[in-house]
């Protein structure tokens, strides 16, 4: 991980690799990304994806990467200011969905946000102690692969500050 101001980081390229194989997009798929950081994850998700929609809480990070994608000409990415653990409701369903951070536990709306079939790939814990999870949604709810461990920046926002 390497540092990409305002103390985040931004992911080993291999994981961000292994994270998009996990997705299993389709080139008609709409994907949301929970933490944009520098929008390179995003960027690559715009390749693979139709429509990349990406929520970044730090406004500096998430003014530099809407003007990145702007100047680099990446059309098919959205780009907001906010608190991700809510997702974008207003443009759900989700094919496929994407943490960059480490939430507690796997944040209720954005199952709700995820269409049937879809996949959520994210990082979960805390600390030292986060995993790499791939949830899958069906009829019978959600099937769970645990990929391997991992350690990401934390989720912030209102939900991850409240006692556990």
């Amino acid at each position: 991980p390497l540092p990409i101001g305002e103390g985040q980081t931004i992911s080993q390229p291999y994981v961000v690799a292994v994270m998009c194989e996990q997705l299993r997009l389709a080139p008609g798929d709409r994907v949301l990304e929970i933490g944009t950081g520098s929008g390179y994850h995003a960027a690559v998700l715009s390749r693979l994806a139709a429509r990349v929609y990406t929520i970044e809480i730090v406004l500096p990070l998430a003014e530099r990467a809407q003007a990145r994608f702007r100047e680099l000409g990446y059309a098919n990415v959205s780009v907001r200011a906010g608190d991700g653990y809510r997702g974008w409701p207003e443009e759900a369903p989700f094919d496929a969905i994407l943490l960059t951070a480490a939430p507690r536990e796997v944040p209720a709306p954005l199952v709700e946000q995820l269409k049937l079939g879809g996949r959520i790939v994210l990082p979960v814990g805390l600390g030292d102690h986060q995993e790499l999870v791939i949830l899958q949604k069906t009829d019978a709810g959600l099937e769970k692969t645990v990929a391997f461990p991992v350690r990401f920046v934390p989720m912030t926002g209102e939900a991850e500050r409240r006692p556990g």
